[in-house]
């Protein structure tokens, strides 16, 4: 699609250059990793069509400022009939045409102002497809990360049975009290519960991102999972790095500068407005005032006339004073605006980079701890079924290795997120994907 061309400062890539993906009624039948996924939701988005629909409507208002250069031709046309008893016909026709030739810069600030909230409307458009694609992000692991959720619950439902199994077989053998069999079942009926719990937490996310792509909540979706292991861009980069690079792709940053610099050349537009303009002007026409019948006895007149003319307005009933006034106002409270967007956009750099420090942190944590728990629900496991362990030991184990595989799973899936939120806050969303294909 256009719109997905045109987003040339944070998404070069032109996978879909038709209409075909906006048409589609059902999601595509084969397993789509996330670059794909975000090439369909950018094509289908009802929202990013409304944000390119005024960008072009930015773009349509400064391509009228062009309009300036260039000189007004206007032509005007005239007939009449007196009553009287000649009952003469009169025609004329002119043609008239003025060029603005010296205003004192005012129509200079008047196309610079109108190129810089283009400019900042484009911003815009970029901002809006960006958090967009986070929002895909965000939906795509969450997904990943249910279905992790449901494949963790499925192997706890799987050694639940065998340790209902096991206690069955010693409860025969007499070698353990029957309370070890209800307490197996219990944890058996547990583990069932907890399944059809992630199924339905897995539902869930495939409904939100459906509807993100504008799909039906109810069809089904293949999607790849993540590799174990990405790039080391990110990681490498020191904070001061990420402010450098979020000063020269951030799209509110430079929106807010754009919007500021409109202001700045609007309120000189606005001053310009009490000084004089000098245009060039000439007029060419012809008329007849002798005309009894139809090509008869017609008698053409020329005329013409070239000139100068300055305009300057002397009162406006302080019009333009207050205007001037204002329009300073606006581009006082723009600067302090743009130095809000700046303090608020090097918080969510730093609020980013550390939740993202944590969370690879956290992974590392998260893996040492599902080691551990595996081999103890192993050991636990071993030791119950020669005797030398309780049923209430291996449960403790296995509960503890599902919360073990949960929390890296969610570790995970979380460390992808919040180096999406890195590339988001940084204004370059096309870096937290670049290995995800």
């Amino acid at each position: 699609m256009k719109k997905i061309c045109l987003f040339f400062i944070v998404w070069p890539i032109c996978a879909i250059a038709d209409d075909d993906c906006a048409t589609l009624r059902h999601v595509p039948n084969y397993e789509m990793n996330l670059v794909e996924v975000v090439d369909i939701g950018l094509c289908r988005n009802p929202h990013t069509s409304a944000a390119y629909a005024s960008l072009q409507s930015a773009r349509f208002t400064k391509n009228a400022t062009h309009s300036y250069y260039l000189p007004t031709v206007s032509g005007q046309g005239h007939a009449s009939r007196s009553h009287t008893d000649h009952e003469d016909w009169n025609y004329n026709a002119s043609l008239s045409a003025s060029y603005l030739i010296f205003d004192f810069g005012k129509r200079e600030s008047d196309f610079a102002q109108t190129l810089a909230t283009y400019r900042a409307a484009g911003f815009d458009y970029d901002e809006t497809v960006q958090n967009f694609i986070y929002s895909i992000v965000g939906a795509y692991y969450s997904l990943l990360n249910m279905d992790a959720g449901v494949k963790s619950a499925k192997a706890a439902l799987t050694v639940a049975q065998t340790a209902k199994d096991t206690a069955d077989k010693k409860f025969k053998a007499g070698a353990v009290a029957k309370a070890d069999v209800y307490q197996a079942e219990t944890n058996l009926a547990s583990s069932q519960l907890t399944l059809e719990r992630a199924k339905n937490n897995r539902e869930i996310a495939k409904g939100t991102l459906l509807t993100i792509l504008s799909f039906s909540a109810t069809e089904e979706i293949k999607i790849k999972d993540m590799p174990a292991s990405f790039g080391n861009d990110a990681e490498s980069e020191n904070i001061n790095k990420l402010i450098n690079i979020a000063r020269e792709k951030r799209p509110d940053l430079l929106k807010s500068k754009s919007q500021t610099n409109a202001a700045w050349h609007r309120r000189n537009s606005a001053f310009l407005k009490n000084l004089p303009s000098f245009s060039v002007t000439g007029d060419i026409g012809v008329n007849d005032n002798t005309f009894n019948g139809m090509f008869n006895d017609m008698h053409l007149k020329a005329k013409g006339s070239f000139g100068v003319s300055v305009s300057m307005p002397i009162f406006t009933g302080f019009l333009n004073f207050y205007n001037a006034r204002a329009a300073n106002s606006d581009y006082e409270s723009m600067k302090y605006t743009e130095q809000n967007v700046s303090n608020n956009a090097m918080m969510d750099i730093f609020t980013a980079y550390q939740n993202y420090k944590t969370a690879r942190t956290v992974l590392k944590q998260t893996e040492t701890l599902l080691k551990s728990a595996i081999e103890s629900e192993h050991v636990m496991a071993g030791m119950y079924k020669v005797g030398r362990a309780t049923m209430l030991d291996w449960q403790t184990a296995q509960s503890n290795l599902v919360d073990a595989r949960n929390q890296n799973n969610s570790a995970k899936y979380d460390l992808f997120v919040k180096r999406a939120a890195v590339a988001l806050a940084i204004g370059d969303i096309k870096s937290g994907l670049k290995d995800n294909k």
